[in-house]
């Protein structure tokens, strides 16, 4: 979980943004007065107080302000950042996230919660696990205890009862310590164990645990960071409240900033269960691709004690190449007769996080299934758009072979437009240097979405908001992100473009590269249009549809 506070300059540790940026001590003396007096109980196994999301009037008078997200998940109001603990259980995906309950800057964390049936149209819940007595809920994982192996479950049933389990970190100023909480009705109302903390390293840098159950070894595992440290730090128990030391990863590869939001899971290679590997995904607060935060991973082996991590050269992994993905952890429990890992992050990036506009501030990924591909240079991870997206598709419009300037035509002849669309193009690049498409055009504005081929040693692709609308947020943010792109035959790239109200998400060949970008155009800037420069380009094919909201009817 990354912390906040200053908002009108980069943070570079956790330490820095631990100082609440409240608009007055009048607030802060209300808040903390609200809280005492509604969490009196502490010290002991308390059910999680009434305190509840404001999500009043979501579906009518909010979701259509103008950088509202349509079909990414927000909370109606308020602040919120990690996605916590998705997982799948009796029919519906949960997702927690860091939240504030009582406004839009960063304080208070809490766990949200909402459910979904489809990971596309989301249910508010109440609060899970609200802070008290001075400490945060910080970032962590939720589990199904199929086996009733930490004893907390408890139902009608004759057969073993199951529960879902939290666990999470426990933040105070001066100490960070692991800690669980379960559910006995579907995750509705938690409690958290009476003898909490379950591990206290006395440390003041120590969260963001992700549990998983290992097979192999007949445990659970789970992995945290040393945040301040650069490490990974593995744990095992076998009944969810007693854990022992398994081992360390780290310090490796960017060390910028802190360490943040560990996960750890098996993928096959190219589909074959035979050459499975493991994926040890980490953020760092800063230092990433594009300078700011980011979020990198690794490729390697778990024997259920220790992470291997295989050398990759001098070139870090990064799951994606924009400035706004972080943070990110994937579902657990999803069945196996699904059989895919899904995750997804928290669109946008500390340096400017805290310029949202109210009522709410803070918006996830859309989810992404996620796969591990061979190239002639590695083991890279690959990142798809969950196929449930689908069903957000309306109008569908559709061309094949035309240059750019007939695509053009093609384009306004038929009045593609449109502040939510999905497109999936096929590009042939041919001479062009540069070539792509010109998205939330207006009269003085444009977000360049394309591939540049001026280096033939290196194909780039790149979303480009320097002229995207409102770029004052924060000095870095207008400029050019971009990551490395395979051309395929015949000078060929192909993407996959997802836009909405407030971002850009941009899957190149097929999710090998990936760009999450946030933007704040004008509200009636929807146009779409093609470029090329340096030469002429072809566009193979495309197929654009508009999207429909999740949140409106």
């Amino acid at each position: 979980m990354a912390a906040f506070a200053n908002l009108g300059s980069p943070m570079n540790s956790r330490q820095r943004r631990t100082i609440l940026m409240i608009p007055s001590l009048l607030t802060v003396a209300l808040a903390v007065t609200s809280l005492c007096a509604r969490f009196s109980s502490a010290q002991k196994s308390v059910e999680t107080p009434a305190v509840r999301a404001d999500h009043s009037d979501a579906a009518s008078d909010l979701y259509n302000e103008t950088y509202r997200p349509q079909f990414h998940f927000t909370p109606a109001k308020n602040w919120m950042n990690d996605p916590n603990g998705p997982v799948y259980y009796k029919g519906e995906y949960h997702v927690f996230y860091q939240y504030n309950p009582f406004g839009v800057e960063w304080g208070h964390m809490s766990w949200g919660h909402a459910v979904s049936r489809d990971l596309v149209h989301w249910r508010h819940l109440p609060i899970a696990l609200a802070e008290e007595n001075g400490v945060m809920m910080f970032s962590g994982s939720t589990v199904v205890d199929w086996h009733n192996s930490s004893g907390f479950c408890h139902g009608p049933s004759a057969d073993v009862p199951t529960c879902l389990v939290a666990i999470y970190t426990g933040h105070s100023p001066k100490l960070e310590t692991q800690n669980v909480a379960y559910s006995n009705d579907d995750g509705l109302t938690w409690t958290k164990y009476a003898q909490n903390p379950v591990i206290d390293l006395q440390l003041s840098s120590f969260r963001d645990p992700k549990v998983f159950w290992h097979e192999g070894t007949h445990k659970w595992v789970m992995v945290t960071v040393l945040a301040s440290q650069h490490k990974a730090r593995f744990f095992g128990s076998t009944d969810l409240k007693h854990w022992t030391f398994l081992s360390d990863f780290g310090p490796a590869g960017a060390t910028g900033g802190a360490w943040e939001c560990p996960d750890l899971f098996p993928l096959p290679v190219d589909n074959e269960a035979a050459q499975t590997k493991w994926v040890l995904s980490v953020s760092v607060t800063s230092g990433g691709v594009t300078g700011g935060a980011g979020n990198r991973y690794f490729i390697g082996a778990f024997d259920g004690t220790t992470f291997s991590a295989e050398a990759s050269g001098d070139r870090t992994l990064w799951a994606d190449y924009g400035a706004d993905f972080y943070a990110s952890t994937s579902f657990s429990d999803i069945p196996k007769s699904d059989g895919r890992r899904i995750w997804l992050g928290w669109l946008t990036n500390w340096e400017y996080a805290g310029t949202w506009i109210s009522p709410w501030r803070g918006m996830h990924s859309i989810p992404r299934q996620l796969r591990l591909k061979r190239y002639p240079d590695g083991i890279r991870l690959v990142q798809e758009p969950v196929s449930e997206l689908r069903t957000l598709r309306t109008q569908h419009t559709s061309t094949a072979r035309k240059s750019v300037a007939d695509a053009n035509r093609w384009l306004r002849s038929k009045d593609i437009h449109g502040d939510t669309l999905e497109m999936e193009v096929e590009i042939e690049i041919a001479g062009a240097s540069e070539v792509g498409l010109k998205v939330r055009k207006g009269p003085q504005e444009e977000t360049l979405v394309g591939v540049s081929t001026g280096n033939p040693k290196e194909v780039r692709l790149f979303v480009d908001r320097t002229h995207s609308g409102n770029i004052e947020v924060d000095e870095k943010f207008p400029g050019r992100n971009a990551g490395p792109l395979r051309l395929a035959e015949r000078q060929r790239v192909k993407l996959h473009i997802f836009i909405d109200r407030s971002s850009v998400e941009v899957f190149g060949n097929d999710g090998e590269t990936v760009i999450s970008d946030v933007i704040f155009p004008a509200g009636g800037s929807q146009g779409v249009e093609f470029y090329s420069l340096g030469g002429e380009a072809r566009i193979v094919s495309l197929d654009v549809w508009n999207l429909q909201s999740a949140w409106r009817p």
